[in-house]
């Protein structure tokens, strides 16, 4: 495949391509205007021929939002995780996809977008029975918008239409959590099933299901991108030595030798955990008892607003949770502050009665 480049005048190029026709085999000259230095139009050219030599090339005139959708999710596989991937794929093609698809890129406008969120919000519902939740929504505007970024610095698009949209108000949702006598009752229940470690990881140490069952059956960085230490007490670090041991003696019974690279929460022939089975699992086992259903991850919300309740300073329960900053753990827990001020001003107040000197008679 061809191309080349020509300047049109300073800063600004067209980039030519020889396109063959489909139906003749002849060869068409196709031009993209491109903003920048000459070695940054060149590598622009050597991308679009690349393109072309692997099927992927649309031409911005003809191309629609659909086919846009599928062209970037297809470039984004390679930076982020299947799942993550997948979650773009199920927002863009089967959410958005449906209402904007077939509008050409170069036509899409802010007032369009809008109008798909409205409709999402009424009759999104791929069933028909409803509209989606403003927080699903939201995340379509959020992936759309990174999309339509990449539009941009492909010279797909001059500007970013959804950057120019309002995104739904997302009512945010009362943060569910166990109190420490309900944890208590809820490992007491667990105690003899296979979600009971996982839950005491979550509810002692405030670790999510990803990091509990081996960075979700995959190894990947944590969210946060850092790693982090998260001291165990004496209680979940017995708890863990009689589990490992259970675990080994009931491997051996199938022929399995566990050693160092095992993991620690595991099917019973030693293969990892999939993140849905312990949720589901999960789910079951607790409608069984008399406590409040909760989200598994709402054991980890758990932990955070025990910690402190019991005044534990914001930075080290941030720390322990492998926030990466500070001010997400204060957002999130803001609901504990207020009890936290009322035990703070009694502290100090009786820190200073105490200072004083009796009076002399």
């Amino acid at each position: 495949m061809k191309g080349h480049i020509r300047e049109r005048s300073p800063g600004r190029w067209a980039i030519v391509l020889d396109v063959p026709d489909p139906e003749t085999g002849k060869r068409r000259r196709k031009w993209h205007t491109f903003h920048g230095t000459k070695r940054q139009a060149e590598t622009e050219c050597a991308r679009l021929i690349a393109e072309l030599d692997g099927g992927n090339y649309v031409e911005p005139a003809k191309t629609t939002v659909r086919d846009f959708f599928t062209t970037w999710l297809k470039h984004e596989k390679a930076n982020v995780s299947p799942k993550t991937h997948q979650r773009y794929e199920e927002l863009l093609l089967k959410n958005v996809a449906p209402v904007l698809g077939s509008i050409t890129l170069n036509k899409l406008s802010a007032s369009r977008i809008d109008a798909c969120w409205g409709h999402l919000l009424e009759k999104g519902r791929r069933n028909g029975k409803g509209g989606l939740s403003p927080r699903t929504v939201h995340h379509c505007r959020r992936v759309m918008l990174t999309a339509m970024d990449q539009a941009v610095k492909w010279d797909l698009l001059k500007k970013n239409p959804v950057a120019l949209t309002r995104p739904p108000k997302v009512e945010r949702t009362k943060m569910e959590a166990y109190n420490a006598p309900q944890t208590a009752v809820m490992l007491d229940d667990l105690r003899k099933s296979r979600v009971f470690v996982p839950a005491l990881l979550a509810a002692m140490c405030g670790l999510r299901r990803g990091e509990i069952l081996g960075t979700e059956v995959r190894y990947k960085e944590t969210k946060s991108g850092k790693s982090r230490t998260v001291a165990l007490s004496s209680t979940v670090l017995e708890e863990l030595k009689r589990h490992r041991l259970a675990q080994a003696e009931e491997q051996l019974k199938l022929g399995i030798r566990p050693d160092d690279e095992s993991f620690v929460i595991a099917q019973i022939d030693g293969k990892p955990l999939k993140p849905v089975s312990l949720t589901h699992e999960w789910t079951r086992l607790l409608a069984k008892t008399s406590l409040p259903r909760i989200r598994f991850h709402d054991l980890r919300h758990s932990h955070a607003t025990q910690l402190l309740a019991a005044g534990v300073h914001p930075k080290i329960a941030s720390e322990r949770l492998g926030h990466s900053t500070i001010g997400i753990t204060l957002d999130l827990y803001s609901h504990v502050m207020p009890g936290m001020q009322a035990n703070a001003a009694e502290q100090v107040d009786a820190a200073i009665k105490a200072a004083k000197k009796p009076a002399v008679e």
